[in-house]
């Protein structure tokens, strides 16, 4: 016996509901994340606006959300105005220099903490992680004072090296290493590898998505970093382009859109990086998750 049309209407009108107020609810998901994604990138679109505006309308009241009449040449000024080439180049040298110590360092380490064995092992863990609570400033005069003593102001290593240990790297990286199974390790030992090319061969391939992220992080933090170069550097020829654009500021008044467009300009490459580090993220949350697959 065949069951009748109305015995089946209840169970229909439930999967519809059920199914309308799934619906409803992907609609709200969707329409909070597109909201707090934009009151997260209003800041970028306020910054470009105000870059491609007269300095008088960005001081204008009331605020206009889009420029009366667009100045795209705001951006050569800001290039040749200011030797913008000078702040680029040192920008990419301090920034890929201290992320390339870090890295290396924080591999070095993190390995040692989550593969060797050793006395005091985890108390020298919990004081080298502990010095993530001391606040930066805090640090600034000894490090100025052991540079200065060495006469490493205005110097580039008198800008990296105070700067390139991080205890986050290690932490993040010997956390990531925990998860490698040690049987990798035990095989490569089997086969005659020491530790240094354990690490090399088989614990960084397996580690780059972690890496890329403590690289990506790293570039980021020291390519607008503003602190430390201002107080390691006197003059010109070693400024960065955080401090660069501070030069816009003069006794005469602000060009507040030429440093929104000197700042909008300096936000490129650290964009490229995230996008050429997008896939090693993803791949790294992906299997960490037990989605990724291979």
């Amino acid at each position: 016996m065949t069951n009748s049309p109305t015995s089946r209407h209840p169970h229909s009108v439930s999967a519809n509901r059920h199914r309308l107020l799934r619906r409803i609810g992907t609609f709200v998901s969707y329409a909070g994340l597109s909201l707090v994604a934009l009151l997260f990138l209003f800041p970028f679109f306020w910054m470009v606006s105000n870059a491609v505006r007269s300095n008088a309308e960005v001081m204008a009241v009331p605020v206009r959300i889009f420029p009366e009449e667009y100045q795209w040449g705001n951006f050569v000024e800001a290039l040749v105005s200011l030797p913008f080439g000078v702040f680029l180049l040192n920008s990419l040298v301090v920034a890929c220099g201290v992320t390339a110590i870090v890295i290396v360092v924080s591999c070095l380490s993190a390995y040692a903490f989550a593969r060797l064995r050793f006395p005091g092992q985890e108390g020298l863990l919990l004081t080298y992680l502990s010095t993530l609570m001391i606040p930066q400033v805090m640090l600034v005069i000894p490090l100025f004072l052991v540079v200065s003593k060495l006469g490493w102001i205005n110097t580039y290593h008198g800008m990296i090296l105070p700067v390139a240990f991080s205890s986050f790297g290690t932490f993040l990286l010997r956390q990531f290493i925990l998860g490698i199974p040690k049987d990798l390790d035990e095989a490569a030992m089997m086969d005659g590898a020491s530790r240094l090319r354990i690490l090399v061969t088989v614990i960084v391939p397996l580690a780059m998505p972690a890496i890329g992220l403590l690289a990506l992080f790293t570039f980021i933090a020291q390519w607008k970093s503003f602190l430390w170069p201002l107080i390691a550097t006197s003059g010109v020829e070693k400024a960065t382009l955080p401090l660069g654009l501070t030069l816009f500021q003069t006794q005469q008044g602000t060009a507040w859109n030429y440093i929104m467009a000197g700042a909008t300009i300096s936000m490129v490459p650290g964009v490229i990086l995230a996008i050429v580090l997008q896939r090693v993220i993803y791949r790294g949350i992906a299997v960490s998750s037990g989605f990724g697959g291979r």
